[in-house]
Order: C-alpha cells, then sequence, then structure tokens
C-alpha cells in the first residue's frame, strides 16, 4: 500500500519521487512526506479521495486562467495533419514543436491508417485546408505484442462476441508505417496524397526517424 501511494503521490503530482520519499511541487498537488512518517496517511487521503479526472480538472482551472488562445482559426496554420500512436510516453506536440492551432492531431492505438482515420484525414484536406501528412509510430510499441486473432478469441471467450473490426497489431514497424502511407496513397478522397511522410520515434532517445 505504501509503495502504491508512493507511485500515485508522484503520478497526481507530476513529479518526481527522491530517494527520501519526497514529492517535488506538480500539477495537481505538492507532497512532502518521509516513508513511515504521520505523513503518510495522506497519501490514502490523496487514493481515496482524488481522482485523475478531479486532478484534470484542477489543472484545466488554471489553464483556463491563462488561456489567451481563443482568437485562433480553426484551419491549421501549418496545414498539416498527424497520425500518431496514442501511446502515453509521445507528447506529439512537444516532440514536434508544435504549439496550439499549429496541425490537427489524430490519434489511435498504433497510429494505424484506419476508415476513422481516413475520414478525418478527408476532412482535414478538404475543410480545413491540410496538405501534408506526417505519420508516426514508435518503439516498444503495444501493438507489436499480440496477434488480432488471440485477442479477439480472447474477447469472444469474454463477452460472447467477436470483435468484427481489425484490430491492426503488426509486427514490423517500417512495414506498417509504409502500409499506412499506402492506405493514405490509395483513397481517392484525400486531394494530396503526395506529401505523406513516415516516421518512427524512439521512446528510448526521443528522436524520430524517418520511413524511406
Amino acid at each position: 500500500m505504501i509503495a502504491e501511494g508512493r507511485q500515485a503521490a508522484a503520478w497526481f503530482s507530476g513529479g518526481v519521487m527522491d530517494s527520501k520519499c519526497r514529492v517535488g511541487r506538480g500539477g495537481g498537488f505538492d507532497l512532502l512526506f518521509a516513508l513511515h512518517s504521520p505523513e503518510i496517511h495522506l497519501l490514502a487521503e490523496v487514493m481515496l479521495n482524488q481522482t485523475f479526472t478531479d486532478a484534470c480538472l484542477a489543472n484545466n482551472a488554471r489553464y483556463a486562467d491563462e488561456f489567451d488562445k481563443g482568437g485562433l482559426p480553426a484551419a491549421p496554420q501549418g496545414k498539416a495533419a498527424v497520425v500518431a500512436c496514442m501511446d502515453a510516453r509521445m507528447d506529439v506536440g512537444r516532440l514536434l514543436g508544435l504549439a496550439e492551432g499549429d496541425a490537427h492531431v489524430i490519434r489511435n492505438a498504433g497510429g494505424v491508417v484506419t476508415e476513422d482515420v481516413l475520414r478525418s484525414l478527408v476532412i482535414s484536406q478538404r475543410l480545413l485546408g491540410t496538405e501534408a501528412i506526417i505519420l508516426i509510430h514508435h518503439t516498444d510499441c503495444g501493438m507489436m505484442k499480440f496477434r488480432d486473432d488471440d485477442l479477439k478469441a480472447a474477447i469472444e471467450a469474454d463477452t460472447g462476441i467477436r470483435p468484427p473490426f481489425a484490430l491492426e497489431a503488426f509486427t514490423d514497424l517500417e512495414a506498417d508505417v509504409r502500409q499506412s502511407i499506402r492506405r493514405i496513397q490509395a483513397c481517392p478522397f484525400i486531394p494530396v496524397r503526395d506529401r505523406v511522410s513516415g516516421f518512427i520515434y524512439e521512446v528510448e532517445t526521443g528522436r524520430l526517424k524517418e520511413v524511406a
């Protein structure tokens, strides 16, 4: 319980736990405590009374207090759309140096170009003027750690219903990036299909590697 509490406190605060079990100032809480000290009870209170959603809402209130982007146009200023994996280790805005209003960012499990991603890209280009498309997969991707049929079978055993949609697991990062590029290039509803580039983000280094 103590270990879980320490992790939860660090997670909620957005801080970093040091060797004395102290959590630095973060987005949701300011916590300072020592292992086995009376203040450990604060951890239980945090875990019981403060949810992740609560912390997010508190952070949003602070964000709104300083918000000054209300005049941005809906059309991305960079005329670009990014398709990336939903992995929590990827902060797409930061790793590409994007600010609010620069680009559309479309995310899903694997960063795979599915029919729904194509739908979003069609709207992005035809109604909001984007042209360039950037695809980003990443190393250590969870989509490489299971097989569609195995997970579908497990879901069917649990629910009695087999998912009718493809889960889009893959075994080769570069090959899947290339397949995603081909899916975009083959879609007749996307008007600009010759400005598609694919990359692999290295979660170990923070660097992007282009897929030729």
